[in-house]
């Protein structure tokens, strides 16, 4: 199938030629005749996969079918959970739309509203925001919804994790109950299932890949070796040229800035990106990164799914994360739109029980590395070492548990006697060998 044969409309097959767009991907093709006919779509789709365009080509279509009401009300609105996403779905939309005359804004909180007021008074099309400074605007009584057409909610998931969904239920409150909604999640747990089921009627469901599944084109791989080699393991790694546009996830804000010098004491240039950062030094940053000035970009789980960098050769989990889902996320920052990348973890003694839920998660093994200077002496965990959980209770009656090794449980473990997470941004040591799920706020 080709572009033509979806039906768009001249200015956006200009726009998408104009983009060296030959084919549209799965999710494209799914999803655009669903929404051109109005229907509400349920979709779940990993990152890479073209998401974004799948709902902002049809809506820009739809819109311009239609005159504008006096005073260009919002017709559109899309709702993501971080900045940089909402400029990544801004950019999509300005590119898409270059053909068509609509007006978008994109608003999000952590810089000045005054020029998003000022826009917002002139009229806009298409508003793409962050729950909290689209509430705080509302609230002032500068944002009105009552034109409102289509409502798209992206990365519902990542909007649960942030801790945004108590916000979200709030905005949909305020919508006007007839119109389209458009809801993308890359996984579907049970709580954004049931909410989906609230907010759409008649859902469309759209799944291109199994929930939580890792794109095939990435090599994966993992290096065991103890938090205090991290550094110099990553800097022995930086030394290959293959590692020329490398995006690196670390688990704390400082973790972050403190990875960034590090590289820099090497001579590797890297800027780091997390919540603490102003606007224009996350942006700035960003810009090095896309334009090849830096070659390392180390950031939080705020850019898991905000950064869409093209070719990025590499990304390395310096901090495995405690949520396995973010580890899909993190990793399909690299192997987009059909190309190869590489995904490498770094993973300690006290992450251990994290690499058994993501590779329980994703049901595949990772690969060890031989080639590892830094190789942990803790013996990393083997095949046999998956074993059968207890039948118990709960949620926990299922699945496997992992079995550490003699020198695990008699030090730096979880099940006592060591040092447990002291150090790695944790204060409290657990007893239990499965790390506990948090839901974790914006970084």
């Amino acid at each position: 199938m080709n572009f033509e044969e979806l039906n768009l409309i001249s200015p956006l097959l200009k726009a998408v030629k104009a983009e060296g767009y030959e084919t549209p991907t799965p999710i494209q093709e799914q999803a655009i005749p669903h929404v051109l006919a109005g229907k509400d779509i349920l979709g779940c789709a990993q990152t890479g996969t073209g998401k974004t365009a799948a709902f902002a080509l049809p809506i820009l279509q739809k819109l311009c079918e239609k005159q504008s009401p006096i005073g260009r009300p919002i017709r559109a609105l899309t709702l993501t959970p971080t900045r940089e996403l909402a400029s990544q779905i801004g950019d999509s939309f300005a590119t898409y739309g270059k053909n068509t005359g609509l007006r978008h804004l994109v608003i999000f909180g952590g810089v000045n509203q005054r020029p998003q007021a000022a826009a917002l008074h002139r009229g806009v099309d298409i508003l793409i925001a962050t729950p909290g400074r689209l509430l705080d605007l509302t609230y002032q009584g500068l944002i009105n919804y009552y034109a409102l057409e289509v409502f798209v909610l992206d990365e519902a998931d990542r909007m649960l994790d942030m801790g945004f969904i108590h916000d979200v239920r709030k905005i949909v409150d305020l919508l006007p109950e007839k119109r389209q909604t458009l809801f993308f999640s890359a996984t579907m747990p049970n709580e954004i299932k049931k909410f989906a089921d609230n907010i759409l009627h008649d859902a469309v469901q759209v799944a291109v890949a199994p929930p939580c599944s890792t794109v095939d084109l990435i090599d994966q791989s993992v290096f065991f070796v103890e938090r205090m080699d991290k550094p110099n393991l990553l800097a022995h790694l930086m030394k290959d040229p293959k590692f020329n546009r490398v995006l690196i996830f670390t688990r704390t804000k400082h973790g972050a800035d403190k990875v960034a010098s590090n590289l820099g004491r090497n001579n590797i240039r890297a800027e780091a990106i997390h919540g603490n950062k102003a606007q224009n030094a996350r942006e700035r940053a960003l810009d090095m990164f896309k334009q090849g000035r830096i070659r390392a970009l180390v950031a939080t789980d705020i850019a898991s799914r905000g950064i869409d960098v093209e070719n990025i050769s590499h990304v390395i989990n310096y901090d495995l994360p405690n949520e396995s889902e973010s580890y899909v996320h993190r990793i399909g920052r690299t192997g987009r739109a059909g190309a190869a990348g590489a995904a490498i973890a770094f993973c300690d003694s006290t992450e251990r029980p994290f690499l058994v839920d993501i590779e329980r998660l994703i049901k595949k093994r990772i690969p060890h590395a031989i080639a590892n200077p830094f190789r942990s002496h803790i013996s990393p965990p083997s095949p046999t070492d998956l074993e059968p959980r207890r039948q118990t209770h709960g949620n926990f009656n299922s699945g496997y548990r992992p079995v550490l090794s003699p020198a695990e449980r008699s030090g730096g473990s979880r099940r006592g006697g060591g040092s447990g997470f002291k150090g790695d941004g944790y204060n409290k040591q657990r007893s239990s060998s499965r790390p506990v799920n948090r839901g974790m706020k914006s970084k």
